[in-house]
C-alpha cells in the first residue's frame, strides 16, 4: 500500500468517526477515533508507517501547540499563574521521576532512562480529548481554565523532558549539569525566539496591510504557516526548543489580537475555518495512528515469553493509577497550601474538586505524537528496549484515563446540573423558541439589499408558523404524531401525482429536460422537508436513484419555446400539475375511512393554486426564487442548532427527535403554503 492510499484511508476514518461522534457525543471523539484506528489496522493488516521524530513534531505537534497558545486568554493565564505554572513544571517533574521509578520497578526490562521518557510523555494533559464530556456536564470553570492553562505549557515541558530521556537512552550518557544547562538554553532561547518571530510575522502582516496588500487568502495562509516557520527556524538555526517557541508565538498572537485591529473580519473568518480543518485532521490522525499501533504492539507483547497478555494490561492499570494518584495528591496539597499559607483569596480545598481536576487531566494527541517518535534502534545499532511495550503502555494509559473520565466525571458533576426539569423544558417550548431565533438569525445573516423584501416576508412567515404551532394545545401527543404521519403520506402522494404529470409531458416531448429538472427540483425539496427518519431517507434515496437511472432512457432534447426563459409556460405547467394532484387526492379521499388527512392537504394545495393564479409577474417570480434559496439555508441552520443542543447536552435523544419532527413540520407548512 502506498502512502497516498494510506492517507486516504485515514481521511475516510476521520469522516466516519465524525459522523459517529454526532450520534454519541457523550463519548470523547478521541476514544472513537482510537477504536476506528484499531479497526483500520485489523482490515488493512500491518502497515509500517515510519516518520522521523523531527518531522512528526513539525507536522503534528507544532501546529497543535501554536493553536493552543493563540486561543488562550491572557487574563485567564495570569489570573491562575501560580497553579498553572505549578502544574506545568513541578507536577511534570514529579510525574516524570516518581512514575518513572514505578515503571522501572514493575517492568525491569525497561531501562530507567526509558522509563523516565515514558513518564515524561505521559505528563502533558489534553483538554481537547475530554471536550465531548465537558460540553454535556458542568465542569467547574476554574478547573477547565487550570487544565487549559497547564496543557499550554506542560506539553512543551513534557516533550523537552521526554527528548532528554530518549537521548540518554539512545546514547547511554546523561549528565545532570549538562542537562540543566541545555534545558535552560533551549527553553529560554526557544521562548525568546517564539516571541521575536511572532512579533516579526505580525509586523510583516501589518506592513503589507498598510501598503494595500490585503489579499485574504495570502494573509490566512501566512498565519497557517507561522508555526511551521517558527519551529524550523528555532530548531535548525538556533538549536533551541521549537516546541517552546511555537507556544510563545501563539501567546503573542493572542495578545496582539486583543490590542490591535490588524486582523480583518473576512481574513479572520477564513483563517479560523482553515485552522478548524487542519486541527481536526491532525488530531484525528494522531488518535487513528494510536489505534493502529495497538494491535501491532499487542502481537509483539503476546509473542514475548516474558510478558503475558494480562500482565501488560496490569502494567497499564498500575501506571495509569499512579499518574492519577500523583495528580490528585498534588492538586489537593497545592490547593491546601494556597488556602492556608498563601495571602491570596483561595477557596478551601475539597476532595471532590481535586478528583474532578485529576480526571479532567486526560492525556491525548501530544502524548501519542511523542511516543510514536521513539526510535527503533539505539546509537550502537541495537534494538530500542521494549519499544512496542512503551507504545502499548502509552496507548493503554490514554485509553484508560479517557474511559475513567467518561464514566466518572458525569457522576461527580451531577451536583452542578439542574436537579429538576421544568414544565417549559419538558414540552420543549424553550428549544422551539431557540430554533425560531436561529432561523431568524440565519435569514438576517443572508439578507442583502437585493433580497431584503424576500427576507422580511420570510421572517414573518416563520414567526407566524412557529407561533401557531406553539399555541396549539395537543391533548393527545400520540394522535398529533399519527395525524402528522398520515398527512405527510397524503403530501407524498400529491408530490408523486405532480411528478407523474410532469414526466408524461417529458415523455410526449412537450417540455425539454432542463424544464423537467427545474420543475422536479422543487418536488425533491418538498420530499426532503418531509424526511423524518432513516427508513424514509433510504426509501427516498432509492426512489430518486431509480428515477435518475430512468432518465438515461428518456430522449433528451431542447425546445427553445419551452425553455426556462419562458416563465409563464413554467408557471402554467406548475398550475396544471397541482390541478392533477388535487384531482388525484380527491379520488384518493373517497377510498379512505378517515379522509380528514387528505382534506387537510387538499386545502393546502387549493391555497397554493390560488396564489399561483394571482401571481403572474416577473417580480413575483424573482421574489419567490429568493425566498426559496433562503428557506433551505434556514432549514440547515435549524438542523445544525438541534445537533448543537444535543451535543452540548441541552436536550436528550428523544427531544432531539421531537425537535427534528417539529422543524420538518414547520418547513412543510412554509413550503406548502408559500413555495413552488
Amino acid at each position: 500500500m502506498d502512502l497516498l492510499t494510506f492517507i486516504f484511508i485515514l481521511m475516510i476514518g476521520l469522516l466516519i468517526s465524525n459522523i459517529v461522534g454526532h450520534y454519541i457525543p457523550f463519548i470523547p471523539m478521541a476514544l472513537t477515533q482510537i477504536v476506528f484506528g484499531i479497526i483500520i489496522e485489523l482490515i488493512i493488516g500491518d502497515y509500517d508507517f515510519q516518520i522521523g521524530a523531527e518531522w512528526f513534531l513539525l507536522l503534528f505537534v507544532a501546529p497543535l501547540l501554536y493553536n493552543d497558545g493563540r486561543h488562550f486568554s491572557r487574563e485567564e493565564l495570569w489570573g491562575m499563574k501560580s497553579q498553572i505554572f505549578g502544574n506545568a513544571f513541578i507536577l511534570v517533574i514529579l510525574t516524570t521521576f516518581l512514575c518513572g521509578f514505578v515503571i522501572n520497578q514493575i517492568i525491569p526490562s525497561i531501562p530507567l532512562a526509558a522509563a523516565f521518557a515514558l513518564a515524561a510523555i505521559l505528563s502533558p494533559t489534553d483538554p481537547v480529548a475530554v471536550n465531548g464530556i465537558a460540553k454535556r456536564i458542568k465542569i467547574p470553570e476554574k478547573v477547565m481554565i487550570l487544565v487549559r492553562g497547564e496543557s499550554l505549557i506542560n506539553d512543551a515541558s513534557g516533550l523537552v523532558a521526554f527528548k532528554y530521556a530518549i537521548a540518554a537512552t539512545v546514547t547511554g550518557y546523561f549528565s545532570i549539569r549538562e542537562a540543566i544547562w541545555d534545558f535552560s538554553y533551549t527553553f529560554l532561547i526557544g521562548a525568546v525566539a517564539g516571541v521575536f518571530l511572532g512579533l516579526l510575522i505580525t509586523f510583516v502582516r501589518f506592513t503589507l496591510h498598510k501598503n494595500g496588500i490585503n489579499d485574504t487568502v495570502f494573509h490566512s495562509l501566512l498565519q497557517i504557516l507561522t508555526p511551521f516557520g517558527v519551529f524550523i527556524v528555532t530548531e535548525d538555526v538556533l538549536h533551541a526548543s521549537g516546541v517552546i517557541a511555537v507556544v510563545a508565538a501563539g501567546i503573542i498572537h493572542s495578545v496582539i489580537k486583543e490590542h490591535t485591529e490588524t486582523y480583518r473580519a473576512e481574513e479572520q473568518l477564513l483563517t479560523e475555518n482553515t485552522w478548524s480543518i487542519v486541527l481536526f485532521v491532525l488530531n484525528g490522525f494522531v488518535f487513528l495512528l494510536l489505534g493502529m499501533n495497538i494491535p501491532t504492539a499487542m502481537v509483539d507483547i503476546i509473542s514475548n515469553p516474558n510478558i503475558g497478555k494480562w500482565q501488560a494490561f496490569g502494567y497499564v492499570a498500575v501506571i495509569g493509577l499512579t499518574i492519577l494518584a500523583i495528580r490528585f495528591i498534588w492538586s489537593y496539597v497545592s490547593k491546601a497550601h494556597a488556602y492556608y499559607f498563601s495571602k491570596s483569596n483561595s477557596e478551601k480545598p475539597e476532595i471532590r474538586e481535586a478528583i474532578i481536576t485529576t480526571l479532567v487531566g486526560v492525556r491525548g494527541a501530544v502524548t501519542m505524537a511523542g511516543v510514536l517518535t521513539v526510535p527503533a534502534f539505539l546509537g550502537n545499532g541495537e534494538m530500542f528496549p521494549a519499544r512496542s511495550l512503551l507504545i502499548f503502555t502509552a496507548a493503554g494509559v490514554i485509553l484508560l484515563l479517557l474511559i475513567l473520565a467518561t464514566i466518572f466525571l458525569p457522576l461527580l458533576c451531577k451536583k452542578d446540573a439542574p436537579t429538576e426539569i421544568t414544565a417549559e423544558y419538558a414540552d420543549l417550548n424553550w428549544a422551539k423558541n431557540k430554533l425560531l431565533l436561529s432561523a431568524i438569525k440565519k435569514i438576517k445573516a443572508e439578507m442583502n439589499p437585493e433580497n431584503e423584501l424576500a427576507a422580511s416576508e420570510l421572517i414573518n412567515e416563520y414567526t407566524i408558523s412557529f407561533q401557531r404551532n406553539l399555541s396549539e394545545k395537543k391533548s393527545d401527543e400520540n394522535y398529533g404524531e399519527h395525524f402528522e404521519r398520515k398527512t405527510n403520506e397524503a403530501r407524498l402522494l400529491a408530490i408523486n401525482l405532480q411528478r407523474k404529470y410532469i414526466s408524461n409531458l417529458l415523455a410526449k416531448d412537450e417540455i425539454d429536460i432542463t424544464v423537467y429538472d427545474n420543475l422536479t427540483k422543487f418536488l425533491n425539496n418538498r420530499e426532503e422537508a418531509l424526511d423524518n427518519n432513516f427508513r424514509f431517507s433510504t426509501i427516498l434515496f432509492i426512489k430518486r436513484a431509480i428515477r435518475d437511472l430512468g432518465r438515461l432512457y428518456v430522449k433528451k432534447h431542447r425546445n427553445d419555446t419551452a425553455g426556462l426563459d419562458n416563465l409563464h409556460l413554467v408557471r402554467n405547467i406548475q398550475i396544471k400539475a397541482m390541478g392533477a394532484a388535487i384531482t388525484g387526492l380527491e379520488e384518493y379521499a373517497k377510498t379512505q375511512e378517515h379522509p380528514e388527512y387528505v382534506y387537510a392537504v387538499l386545502l393546502e394545495y387549493e391555497k397554493i393554486l390560488q396564489r399561483f393564479k394571482r401571481a403572474n409577474s416577473k417580480y413575483y417570480d424573482k421574489l419567490e426564487e429568493q425566498k426559496e434559496q433562503l428557506r433551505f439555508k434556514v432549514l440547515d441552520a435549524e438542523r445544525s442548532e438541534i445537533r448543537r443542543m444535543y451535543e452540548d447536552g441541552e436536550i436528550t435523544a428523544d427531544q432531539k427527535k421531537e425537535l427534528r419532527r417539529f422543524t420538518n413540520y414547520i418547513e412543510s407548512i412554509v413550503l406548502y403554503e408559500y413555495n413552488e
